[in-house]
């Protein structure tokens, strides 16, 4: 791999050709090249090479890329060839959902504990895994029980930096934050924030952009 700041663009752009190439391994194709690739799934083909050339050679000359393998390549270099195990700290609708989401389990992440303040949720079981709800007070016990290396904050602003000192004192290595404030974590702790919000207004800004081009006229 090339000694590059791999920015969070580009390592999301590996998650998509992982999916597509997970497609094209299901349909039992063996090969294709990057302008194949991005013409099946509306990519760029000069981006999936310059992405994929930060890691290495993948491709051969006149074939293009051999399907299995590069997904092998992708799964070790996102760090999915091992299971991680996942906490969420809120029990709430959001909390919920997530850990009811099945599509994990494709990706190798699996949920096996909820964490909340609420004492009428404590003890309950979510889903049909029948994940447990701890005191978040024992969040310390159960990531060392259960081995969790991935945190998912879906709690209140107010409470999430709290929440976030308690998961890396604990030991957690990566921060899933869909609280809406900025949250500080040292820097051996991968954060990522999700915004609602956010992705919602850059996507208005598409459709605005979309209505401006050549052509069409904007609303008034």
């Amino acid at each position: 791999m090339k000694r590059e700041k791999i920015s969070e663009l580009t390592t999301n752009r590996l998650s998509v050709y992982l999916r597509c190439l997970n497609e094209l391994n299901a349909a039992g194709i063996k090969t294709i090249s990057s302008q194949e690739l991005a013409e099946q799934f509306n990519l760029n083909s000069a981006q999936i090479r310059k992405d994929l050339g930060y890691f290495g050679e993948f491709g051969v000359r006149g074939t293009g890329y051999f399907i299995d393998d590069l997904r092998e390549h992708l799964i070790k270099i996102l760090g999915l060839d091992k299971p991680h195990r996942v906490g969420i700290v809120g029990a709430g609708r959001l909390g919920a959902a997530l850990a009811n989401y099945h599509g994990l389990e494709k990706s190798n992440f699996a949920v096996v504990a909820l964490f909340d303040n609420d004492r009428a949720k404590i003890g309950e079981r979510v889903g049909a895994s029948k994940i447990p709800v701890h005191d978040v007070r024992k969040i310390a016990r159960v990531v060392r029980d259960e081995s969790i290396d991935v945190a998912v904050i879906a709690v209140p602003a107010r409470a999430a930096q709290a929440v976030a000192d308690r998961m890396v004192h604990a030991g957690m290595r990566g921060i899933l934050n869909f609280a809406h404030r900025k949250l500080f974590v040292p820097p051996q702790v991968a954060l990522r924030n999700v915004n609602l919000a956010v992705e919602l207004e850059s996507l208005s800004f598409s459709i605005k952009a979309l209505n401006l081009r050549p052509g069409r006229k904007a609303r008034r």
